[in-house]
């Protein structure tokens, strides 16, 4: 059971009551990597780093210790669509986390020396993916996808852009793109829910809404291509992709399923059994399913011996056209949505990923679903949705292939 609260200007407060002893606290802010251009790509990403580095009340120093110093944590992450803060504490600290979120977010100065030096902070992160090939594959493989379009770009941005962003730049888009009616504070743990309105009333409320300059109206176009790009791997990185239901399509729950079934975390996922436990082909086989709020990826990713790598293909096609032409039998479909049921219980009964999950879900409806109404929409589908949401995204002309190898 979630319990809700907007504030007048704009700021969503979400609670899920628990009986942990830790309190898991954040702000989601509805503005990521894709509502950058040019010059400014990176510079959501780079705000999130920046924002530890100063404020009219605390230097960097004194904003770390304010959650470590009593045994918490903090940190942050920037997607495609997202910015967000979180802290994990004892529950008489969830007054310091929320006083601290809206300092740094309200408040924070972006002294010049401090920018400096974290500017080699990203130079250096930039590198080390760089040196990741699992990691840089995906991201190259959305710029390909999504060319021309602002989902296209690296949330991290490039060299050159870091390198030339100044205090004032990051002022100016903190000012026009974060405003509190595209924030929500998220908490799970053992708190009042009146006490935590009063401490957002207190930190959140006295911040006046404006209009921001965020714009998602240019819808982005999958583009199909085949690309094989040389680098000394000791593997031979494998890559497939396809459009995919978007956040509100009626179909992201039966395609959400799919993905299961066929790439999921658990080791009997038919790509895992057929092309590792089968063959020994890989250590690593599993996809992805990333919806936005306008399109959707699927993802497919193999690390593969170079000799291994048509035939992992071969081997992947084939379950591909598998569950989009064989129907699951209503035992398979029971078996894959208690499966289902019982990781998306085991992920929230961790408080941080609950927390994480009812943030996002809050930046795009006013509704976060319980668990119990989760599993109700799973156990819903029947072998004819899941067939009808593969027949219409799985074919094989609609993939992109992207492959690191020598």
């Amino acid at each position: 059971m979630y319990e809700y609260h907007t504030l007048p200007n704009g700021v969503k407060i979400i609670l899920s009551r628990t009986a942990s002893r830790v309190v898991y606290s954040g702000v989601y802010i509805n503005v990521g990597s894709r509502d950058e251009a040019g010059a400014d790509e990176g510079m959501a990403h780079f705000i999130e780093h920046s924002l530890f580095k100063g404020t009219e009340h605390r230097r960097a120093y004194h904003i770390l210790n304010r959650i470590d110093g009593v045994g918490g944590e903090l940190n942050a992450f920037t997607t495609k669509e997202e910015t967000a803060l979180y802290a994990s504490s004892l529950p008489q600290h969830l007054d310091r986390c929320l006083e601290l979120f809206a300092d740094i977010l309200f408040h924070s100065t972006f002294p010049e020396a401090e920018i400096e030096k974290e500017k080699d902070v990203v130079l250096e992160e930039i590198n080390s993916y760089s040196d990741s090939p699992a990691e840089l594959i995906y991201d190259q493989f959305e710029e390909l996808a999504f060319e021309g379009h602002p989902l296209a770009h690296n949330i991290l941005g490039s060299k050159r852009n870091v390198k030339h962003f100044t205090p004032d730049r990051i002022r100016r888009h903190l000012q026009s793109h974060y405003t509190p009616s595209r924030m929500v504070v998220t908490v799970a743990g053992d708190v009042r829910f009146d006490r935590l309105v009063e401490l957002c009333q207190r930190y959140f409320g006295h911040y006046d809404n404006h209009p921001s300059t965020v714009d998602r109206s240019s819808k982005p176009v999958f583009h199909t291509f085949e690309r094989h790009v040389n680098r000394h791997t000791h593997q031979t990185h494998l890559l497939l992709g396809c459009e995919a239901p978007d956040i509100y399509s009626r179909e992201k729950t039966a395609f959400t399923l799919l993905n299961n079934i066929l790439g999921g975390p658990a080791m009997n996922s038919r790509l895992g059994v057929a092309v590792r436990e089968r063959h020994g082909f890989c250590y690593s086989i599993e996809s992805q399913y990333v919806p936005f709020s306008d399109t959707g990826l699927f993802y497919i990713y193999a690390g593969v011996d170079h000799d291994a790598q048509q035939h992992t293909r071969r081997l992947i096609a084939a379950e591909l056209e598998r569950i989009a032409t064989t129907a699951l039998t209503e035992r398979q479909l029971r078996h894959a949505q208690q499966q289902f049921i019982g990781q998306m219980a085991i992920n929230n009964d961790l408080g941080l990923n609950e927390m994480q999950s009812i943030g996002k879900a809050a930046l795009n409806f006013d509704h976060v679903d319980t668990l119990e109404e989760m599993n109700a929409d799973i156990m819903s589908l029947t072998p004819a949705d899941l067939m009808a949401a593969a027949q219409r995204y799985l074919q094989p002309e609609r993939f992109s292939t992207l492959v690191y190898s020598n």
